[in-house]
């Protein structure tokens, strides 16, 4: 590898690459571009991270993810790179170019670029050695050191140094002995005129040194008035003595600018000679920020170099989601490909089906832009799509509803996706009635075999979960999920088949067995235990709850009973005050009146605050409480005779 120099590729061509920009967004790798971008230093890799995309070229890919790799080994061996920003070098030089004269500071920032040019080679220089290519690198750096010097010795503090030459030198000398002798020469009138004098020391008024003149003495003094007071009572003169050495100063000061031009025109024509240079220096700095941002980027979720393959074979070992963090990401372990195209994923919710499918898709389409994948080991093969549907895809712009949504975007996949693709599709069949829903499922799971592309789903329908188990060429996957704690694990098992464990949870939680009944017999149409011996459990288990129901009424006291109209009552849990309107009716729901509105409640969150007999007189009208003036009206005049096109609302 000795003496290997790497040429830099700056033909037109562009390589093909790939791009959904809806399903990047769905699996957030817009956000990894922004991440990646903070990383870089250089506005032209920053514009070069904006365009990233997977990258159809495997060769490319392999390319790209070795120098993430050896970024990440430089940076981890003699630590981060000393790259600049460029701001401004394009258009510095194009000024250059063109014939333009560049100011000190111009100047002084190109001295900045090609020193931070030196500081990058010397630091590529330390790789050499360790069997890495990126360090040869440097050899398409050319600090320009004697053009540096130059600069350097020549401009300082954003001005031409004294020093640049013997004729600047010389002239800001005399320059200075002149204004010397301006002072001098003003302070000696001065002190042999002091009658006529308003203060007793001279003053810059215009560029010119000035005395204070009285006005009545403005004849004694042989000289020029520049300014004069606010009042008028003073005048401020230059004496002819000093106008004379004034006339001196504004010469030398036109040589001094003169040489400084000459300086300046002089350095930027060396800058324009190895404009070729400079430039190629601009792009190797961009391209080295890029890379080094890469594995920057690498060692900031602790990532690893992906293996790549052409044999539709994806491997994570303890892979994670970029995103988040490692203390609280549980790592999976997923494998696709090798016979089995499609995985069903299946579990309870918030189990991390999401995540998971998420994750193996990013893995993806990072790995094909040259990036490393947050896990322990990684094998990815090349897609030429990776197509998705996560989330609900509500579209109010196109009036579309979620399964509308949903719907359309599957199609655009199913039309697009063939043998070289990635589909990842989550709550397949989701968000329309569940037998119909559970039906398109299956059909799309059969196109997407028929297509012969890689597909991950997530789904809660029993049916599809069947349908994985007899399908050859798919599987069921399933999240694991702690019983005793009711909390997911976020463990991918490949091979299983997930419950969403929506009975289980609720028998947990305390739900009656009759209702757990009532629910599985809904559900599936017949009990899981057909058994004799389970049908007399439940009906037991119904009898004692219908007991335990009666018993929760105080003895005696039926729930009819248990309020009044006109009952202040406590409405838990917001401990708000209202009146009892309706009483309680046989399923315990009885009505409030609240502040702004009438509300239907359970009687168990309702407790007595002041019954009615404390409040309102025995033959009470309570529609003047809870009827609207209009109802109230209405009712009246039907009272005194009927009329057949009054109709009394009930309010809301």
């Amino acid at each position: 590898m000795k003496g290997m120099k790497i040429v830099m590729d700056n033909s037109t061509m562009k390589p093909q690459y790939f791009c959904e920009t809806s399903s990047a967004k769905m699996l957030e790798f817009d956000k990894m571009i922004d991440r990646l971008e903070g990383e870089a230093c250089t506005q032209g890799a920053k514009d070069r991270i904006r365009k990233l995309a997977p990258s159809l070229s495997e060769t490319e890919v392999r390319a790209a993810i070795r120098e993430t790799s050896e970024a990440r080994i430089m940076m981890e061996r003699c630590g981060n790179p000393p790259v600049t920003a460029l701001e401004g070098m394009k258009e510095l030089m194009e000024g250059a170019e063109k014939g333009a004269c560049l100011s000190a500071p111009q100047l002084e920032k190109a001295a900045f670029m090609l020193t931070a040019v030196r500081r990058l080679k010397d630091y590529l220089r330390k790789g050499k050695g360790q069997d890495l290519s990126l360090p040869y690198y440097e050899e398409n750096l050319d600090p320009l050191d004697h053009v540096r010097e130059e600069l350097n010795s020549k401009i300082r503090s954003g001005r031409v140094d004294d020093y640049a030459t013997k004729t600047l030198k010389s002239l800001r000398e005399g320059i200075d002995r002149t204004k010397e002798r301006m002072h001098e020469k003003a302070d000696s009138i001065l002190r042999a005129n002091k009658e006529c004098m308003s203060d007793s020391f001279s003053t810059l008024r215009n560029g010119h040194i000035c005395i204070p003149v009285k006005k009545e003495y403005k004849f004694r003094i042989s000289g020029s008035v520049i300014d004069k007071s606010s009042t008028g009572n003073t005048l401020f003169m230059e004496p002819a003595a000093v106008s004379k050495l004034y006339e001196e100063l504004q010469e030398l000061t036109i040589d001094e600018e003169n040489e400084e031009r000459r300086i300046l025109y002089t350095l930027t024509g060396m800058l324009a000679e190895h404009g070729e240079t400079i430039d190629q220096n601009t792009r190797t700095i961009e391209k080295l920020d890029f890379i080094f941002a890469k594995g920057k980027l690498s060692l900031s979720y602790e990532g690893t170099e992906p293996e790549i393959n052409t044999m539709r074979h994806i491997r994570l070992v303890n892979g994670r989601h970029p995103l988040m963090e490692k203390s609280i990401n549980v790592p999976l372990n997923f494998e696709l490909g090798n016979g089995i195209n499609g995985v069903v994923i299946t579990g309870p919710n918030t189990g991390g089906k999401t995540v998971a499918i998420k994750t193996a898709a990013l893995s993806c389409m990072m790995a094909q832009c040259g990036l490393h994948v947050a896990g322990e080991k990684a094998e990815i093969c090349m897609n030429n799509l990776i197509l998705c549907d996560i989330g609900d895809g509500q579209n109010l712009s196109e009036n579309l509803s979620t399964f509308s949504a949903h719907i359309t975007n599957v199609l655009d996949i199913l039309r697009k996706a063939d043998s070289e693709s990635l589909v990842v599709m989550d709550e397949l069949g989701s968000g329309t009635d569940p037998t119909e829903g559970m039906g398109i499922a299956i059909a799309i799971l059969k196109e997407l075999k028929r297509s012969g592309a890689l597909y991950l789903v997530t789904t809660h329908y029993p049916e599809v979960k069947t349908y994985a188990e007899k399908e050859e060429g798919v599987v069921n996957a399933r999240m694991t999920f702690d019983k005793e704690s009711l909390r997911p694990l976020y463990q991918l098992v490949i091979g299983e088949a997930g419950e969403s464990c929506a009975l289980y949870i609720a028998k947990k939680l305390g739900m009656p067995d009759y209702m757990l009944k009532e629910a599985e017999m809904a559900s599936y149409g017949t009990m899981k235990n057909n058994s004799k011996k389970g049908e007399a459990v439940y009906d037991a288990l119904e009898k004692n709850a219908r007991i335990k129901k009666q018993k929760t009424a105080c003895p005696g006291v039926s729930l009819a009973d248990k309020f009044k109209r006109g009952d202040s009552v406590m409405v838990y849990p917001d401990r708000k005050i209202g009146i009892v309107c309706e009483t309680v009716n046989e399923k315990g729901v009885l009505r409030v009146q609240m502040q702004d509105k009438k509300i239907y409640i359970n009687h168990k969150r309702v407790k007595l605050h002041v019954p009615a007999r404390e409040l309102y007189p025995e033959d009470y009208d309570f529609s003047i409480i809870f009827d609207t003036v209009e109802n109230r009206k209405k009712r009246h005049q039907m009272e005194r005779k009927y009329m057949e096109d009054v109709i009394v609302s009930e309010e809301s």
